[in-house]
């Protein structure tokens, strides 16, 4: 099964990267194109083989190679808590807190994530290593209405 990667990046982390591709299942960006250094994402692996606990985020210099790395694991960031309570995942089992390209589906394997907290990580990142880059917008991706408990009064009002 494919992680659909290209669908994570574009439609739910929506990272404002003026350069910006994914290839097979890595997304890579250069956050300010004058500067030689790259940001380069993708699944952070586990011991199982098809399964990921988080994002891998690296930056790469152009002439000097890698100079970080850091994993935003899904269960630090909140990104399925909603899944994993549902399915009764308890922390410390197998299937808490990530996904995996075992099964065949048409859904992505990380189907229900909440970006939220992963976007600010990722842009407090970036931001630390690359200066001038934009910011990234930390708040639920357009086009997905807040959940009722996290609606705005503004959104009540209507």
């Amino acid at each position: 099964m494919a992680l659909f990667t290209e669908q994570l990046f574009a439609d739910h982390l929506t990272l404002p990267y003026p350069e910006a591709a994914v290839v097979g299942d890595a997304y890579f960006a250069a956050p300010v194109p004058d500067l030689p250094l790259r940001l380069r994402i993708d699944f952070a692996p586990t011991i199982y083989a098809g399964r990921y606990d988080g994002l891998r985020l690296r930056i790469v210099h152009l002439d000097q190679g890698p100079v970080d790395t850091l994993v935003l694991r899904f269960a630090d960031h909140g990104a399925f808590d909603t899944r994993d309570r549902r399915n009764g995942y308890k922390q410390g089992q197998g299937e808490y807190g990530t996904i995996t390209d075992w099964t065949r589906s048409e859904h992505p394997p990380w189907a229900g994530i909440s970006v939220t907290r992963l976007r600010a990580a990722i842009d407090q990142y970036v931001r630390l290593w690359i200066p001038g880059a934009p910011p990234v917008r930390t708040g639920p991706p357009s086009g997905i209405a807040p959940a009722p408990h996290q609606r705005t009064s503004a959104t009540r009002a209507r």
